[in-house]
């Protein structure tokens, strides 16, 4: 069966760079009717945080992205001390004693040399003695011993990598503080939870090198491995998972809708153009991991706007029948006014924003060379209740007395009653309206 895992660490709030890995796997294990595993990476007790936990639940549950189960790897520290205890049993952990001041001016000698700066291993020449020394002086730490050979897969997007393991460090799977880190346990969890299929970004490509070697040094075989482009900004600027904009929350609060996000982010790096879905269901079913690219994938935010209010006119009623309601249209106008302002919203918020232009009629400018034209076309419009008819009967009447026609006339009493150069049929405006209009 098909086993994929979204694995994000809570020590801050979900990012739409994360929402690619979440995306990705929860769409391969639905289209083969798989399971999806929400696996939340919080070993690392000082920085995650219970508020971040529940930012990737709830940012999850608003996208419509579900998961089978949850694991915590806070849950699972006894699998990671079981597993090594067999690496070291069968020497391929090894304790380490160097600090980071050491390894730092190591690191310094091998460049200053034109040597690639890989961890010498010299803590596999140390005696008992000597350990017990070092042990009793300062901390340690764990590191895996790479088989130095030549590490390859298939790649879902990159096609075949091949890594020289002779040109990477062995890896520090187990911290001073005794944190077990991520390569280690996201290797252990994979292995055991029967993960068949990965895919992340494509800055973890070294971390998969050394991890195939530790899922086969557990005595399993590592899952498939595709490794998506990095997110940037539209000038190609890095992005963080931390810039408050672009966190998943902070677009549910700028009235981003969950499908905008979801559209795009299925096909953005992709050969397949940006297409508009109605449901998480379509999203899954027009996804396909092999038209992805490896370049930089540029995100502008500001494409969630147009996305999300072509979404919000493709809605009927039943849809938006809360926030309607929440705004305060009696249910009797709530059909026609959701006809008349569909088209011509931005976000949810400015249902009520539509509302608040036909409950109190405050909302109409006038330019200072219309301002007394307007002042007299008012003047010839009568009070409310007003109907369908009512447009075309005013502006004839106004036509008739002035002598203005077309733009010129039409344009400033739109103004004067909703305060916009465009929008909705005026026709079907004009019956809504609660108010005379005044500017």
């Amino acid at each position: 069966m098909t086993t994929t895992r979204f694995a994000p660490s809570p020590t801050g709030w979900m990012h739409i760079g994360n929402l690619r890995a979440a995306l990705f796997n929860h769409a391969i294990a639905r289209q083969q009717g798989g399971e999806f595993i929400l696996r939340i990476d919080d070993t690392d007790q000082e920085r995650s945080k219970p508020e971040y936990v529940d930012g990737i639940l709830d940012a999850l549950d608003w996208l419509g992205i579900t998961h089978d189960r949850v694991e915590r790897q806070s849950d699972r520290l006894d699998r990671y001390e079981a597993a090594r205890e067999k690496l070291i049993a069968d020497g391929r952990l090894y304790e380490c004693f160097e600090t980071p001041a050491e390894l730092d001016l190591k690191r310094k000698k091998q460049l200053n040399m034109g040597k690639p700066p890989v961890y010498d291993r010299a803590a596999l020449d140390l005696t008992d003695a000597e350990k017990d020394r070092l042990r009793a002086e300062r901390g340690s730490h764990w590191r895996f011993k790479l088989d130095r050979e030549r590490i390859e897969w298939e790649d879902g997007i990159l096609g075949p990598v091949s890594i020289d393991a002779a040109s990477v460090s062995d890896p520090v799977l187990i911290k001073e503080s005794g944190q077990v880190l991520y390569t280690f346990a996201s290797s252990v969890d994979d292995a055991e939870m029967g993960i068949t299929d990965v895919v992340r970004g494509s800055d973890h490509v070294t971390n998969t090198a050394t991890q195939i070697q530790i899922i086969r040094a557990l005595g399993f075989e590592p899952p498939r491995f595709a490794h998506h482009s990095l997110l940037t900004g539209p000038q190609g600027e890095a992005l963080s998972k931390r810039l408050g904009t672009l966190s998943l929350r902070d677009l549910k609060e700028a009235g981003i809708e969950p499908m905008a996000i979801l559209s795009l982010m299925a096909r953005l790096g992709s050969s397949q153009p940006v297409e508009l879905r109605q449901t998480p269901q379509e999203v899954i079913e027009g996804f396909d991991i092999a038209t992805f690219g490896s370049a930089p994938t540029k995100l502008d935010p500001a494409d969630l706007e147009p996305l999300t209010a072509r979404w919000l006119s493709q809605q009927p009623l039943s849809e938006v029948a809360d926030d309607v309601a929440a705004a305060g249209v009696p249910d009797d106008l709530a059909a026609p006014f959701w006809e008349a302002v569909r088209e011509n919203l931005k976000t949810r918020a400015t249902i009520a924003e539509w509302w608040a232009v036909f409950r109190d009629g405050r909302a109409g400018r006038a330019a200072p060379e219309d301002a007394e034209f307007v002042a007299q076309a008012l003047g010839l419009l009568g009070e409310p209740p007003y109907g369908p008819e009512t447009w075309k009967q005013w502006t004839d009447a106004v036509k008739a007395e002035t002598g203005r026609k077309g733009k010129g006339l039409f344009l400033p009493l739109r103004r004067a009653v909703t305060g916009m150069d465009h929008g909705p049929d005026m026709g079907g405006v004009m019956a809504l309206m609660q108010v005379k209009p005044k500017l």
